[in-house]
């Protein structure tokens, strides 16, 4: 008989988890307490005429599993229609430097030119070339590291905006080693910031990577779609979930289910209430901010305003949003005509109370700062989409603790998830395929052949 394995949580760890399963030979049943499944994949947004999705927009191409997952799917992925960002300065947007790994330039020539940094902050970033690699010592935040390589002004003004705002985190809190690895590497191996990423880009050259980024042709919302209907009946949704041990899940009204191991999906907070006493204690100490997504569509003959790029990522305090994205750029649509289409984001953290404001405030706020950059009217629709609690925080000592709750867990029980993981698409297809094979091995299932993973 096949094993039974619960998947508590339908997003995309969840789904992704329960496939690898499935074709494992292994019987999963996924118990959303939402009514629809995905999680931050969440289905469109309305805004005017059209359906605009609220979560992710791609997954990252050169993490392999993301896209190894959604072409087992049968999916066709697609390179966004602009590439290149911008960083937003008083003077106006300034565009990064193309090909510069994590916004760090790999050439002299190209620190001295540094968009949005004073000639002070460009020669004291050259400090990094000279400056002796720490070997040893207590666990940095990523602004510690880039602080000590850079300068304060580099770090503040042109690295933190991308890097922390992928995590929508304070780069001062945030782990080092948890959430930018490769940065660690490159000072240990190279002992050197720049010229790491200098070797980077030797590499990326030499190995002719393909896009950076990419995503099923209708949209992020397909891969969830299609791991659905994979799953098929075994996904529940409306199911809430009130307690699990490794072989029983109870659930609301009081019945439950009988299986063979679980898979907690749901979040570090959720997964503590749910094993209760026996819940490891580091569970309940990863935290998470909020965040929002704001949609502005303009009127038609707008599309022209929007630069030829991806979007825009904000230093902290100089605007209300954090980071904008030309979606009519990005991934240009017929739907959307000649009209300029844009998302913002706001909130994360030490921004979390914008998020109290009416919809009507933040898309006034969003706008206005919008229009003083570029030359557009007042947008003609919106809409405010508000992610509670929905990015957690890799802060210092979090891959020690993701550890530490790993080991605390009772046999048969395990944890998969953004909180653990990683906050990328990718990252969570590789963590799906991790957890699956750890299922296995413990119910004694086989487990298909699986390609080759890359060096």
């Amino acid at each position: 008989m096949n094993p039974r394995v619960a998947v508590v949580g339908g997003g995309i760890a969840g789904l992704a988890t329960a496939y690898r399963l499935q074709r494992a030979g292994v019987e999963p049943v996924v118990l959303e307490r939402a009514s629809t499944c995905g999680g931050v994949i969440a289905p469109p947004v309305p805004v005017a005429d059209l359906a605009l999705e609220p979560g992710p927009d791609s997954l990252a191409a050169r993490k392999p599993w993301g896209s190894a997952l959604s072409r087992d799917l049968g999916l066709t992925l697609i390179p966004p229609g602009a590439t290149g960002a911008f960083l937003w300065t008083e003077s106006g947007l300034v565009p990064y430097l193309r090909g510069a790994p994590f916004g760090i330039p790999g050439d002299v020539g190209d620190v001295l030119r540094w968009p949005g940094v004073s000639s002070r902050g460009r020669v004291r970033a050259l400090a990094d070339l000279v400056k002796r690699a720490r070997r040893h010592g207590a666990e940095e935040t990523l602004g510690e590291l880039l602080r000590r390589r850079l300068g304060d002004e580099v770090t503040e003004r042109a690295i933190a905006p991308l890097l922390a705002g992928l995590h929508a985190g304070d780069v001062d809190r945030l782990s080092a080693p948890a959430t930018f690895p490769e940065l660690v590497a490159w000072e240990a191996s190279q002992g050197s910031l720049i010229r790491g990423a200098q070797a980077a880009q030797r590499a990326a050259t030499r190995a002719d990577p393909g896009p950076v980024f990419l995503r099923p042709r209708s949209g992020m919302r397909e891969l969830v779609d299609a791991l659905a209907a994979s799953v098929g009946e075994r996904l529940r949704t409306g199911v809430e979930v009130t307690g699990v041990t490794d072989r029983t899940v109870d659930l609301a009204g009081g019945s439950s289910e009988d299986v063979d191991a679980v898979v907690l999906a749901c979040g570090a907070p959720a997964s503590a209430s749910l094993l209760g006493p026996g819940a490891p204690a580091g569970l309940s100490t990863i935290g998470s901010v909020s965040t929002g997504v704001v949609f502005l569509m303009y009127q038609p003959g707008t599309a022209g305003a929007l630069p030829d790029g991806t979007g825009f990522v904000v230093p902290r305090g100089a605007a209300p949003m954090t980071a904008a994205t030309f979606v009519s750029r990005k991934w240009p649509d017929p739907r959307f005509g000649d009209r300029a289409v844009v998302r913002c984001y706001v909130g994360g953290a030490g921004d979390e109370d914008v998020l109290d404001a009416p919809d009507d405030d933040i898309v006034e706020a969003c706008a206005r700062h919008l229009s003083a950059a570029l030359d557009l009217p007042p947008p003609a629709a919106s809409h405010v989409h508000r992610w509670w609690a929905s990015m957690p925080q890799y802060e210092r000592g979090h891959r020690a603790l993701v550890e530490e709750i790993r080991e605390g867990l009772p046999p048969g029980i395990f944890v998969v998830g953004s909180a653990f993981d990683g906050v990328g698409v990718s990252d969570l297809a590789r963590a799906a395929e991790e957890t699956a094979d750890q299922v296995l091995a413990h119910s004694g299932a086989s487990r298909p052949g699986r390609r080759k993973e890359p060096a």
